[in-house]
């Protein structure tokens, strides 16, 4: 028997938003050996994920220009061009998320990102605005799947965990929140969600 949720909250990278750094790079890097060389050794996943946990894009830059002076302009426009790695919504999920907004489930979201991109994407998806509130990692400075990530999000918007109901595309960040005494689901795809909503007693 599955509990009762009475909150539902969202990630939003590869959930409700496309997020993929190659779109512009494979502009910028053509040759997707040495493409392939800079994510892995330049501008990684480590090294963005600092900026998910509140580091500046200026001491985020100032870092690697100092380790690869030669690659300051590809270091630079990992930001400059950072819209173009996210160009479209979920429009599926999107429409899930709207349902159960409408119909008046407690929604909101919980997302590793940088401040001032998330910012920046608020402008870009309106519906980011549409749930009751967001935490945003690099704002209370820890990420996922730390637990007292889950545990901020629980006190600052008055979540009972147990009744609480996660959507994450990382197994990771959807074991973090079970440990944390969570419901959680890995999101594939918006049919799979809606499947996974349903066992839980929720139409969307």
């Amino acid at each position: 028997m599955k509990p009762e949720i009475r909150h539902i909250v969202f990630d939003i990278g590869k959930v409700l938003i496309h997020y993929d750094p190659n779109l512009p790079f494979s502009r910028l890097i053509p040759d997707e050996a040495e493409r392939r060389w800079f994510f892995d050794n330049v501008c990684t996943h480590d090294w963005n994920i600092e900026q998910d946990r509140g580091r500046t894009w200026a001491e985020a830059e100032a870092l690697l220009i100092e380790q690869y002076p030669e690659r300051e302009e590809h270091i630079r426009a990992f930001r400059k061009h950072w819209h173009e790695m996210v160009p479209y919504a979920y429009e599926d999920s999107v429409a899930i998320m709207r349902k159960l907004i409408a119909d008046g489930h407690d929604v909101t979201m919980l997302t590793n990102f940088g401040d001032d991109t998330f910012a920046q994407a608020q402008t870009m998806y309106d519906f980011l605005h549409a749930p009751r509130g967001v935490t945003v990692s690099a704002r209370v400075g820890l990420i996922k799947p730390d637990a007292a990530i889950y545990e901020t999000h629980a006190k600052a918007f008055d979540l009972e965990p147990t009744a609480s109901l996660f959507i994450d595309d990382s197994p990771a960040n959807v074991a973090g929140a079970q440990a944390c005494g969570w419901q959680a689901v890995l999101f594939t795809s918006p049919e799979k969600l809606r499947q996974d909503l349903a066992e839980y007693g929720i139409a969307a």
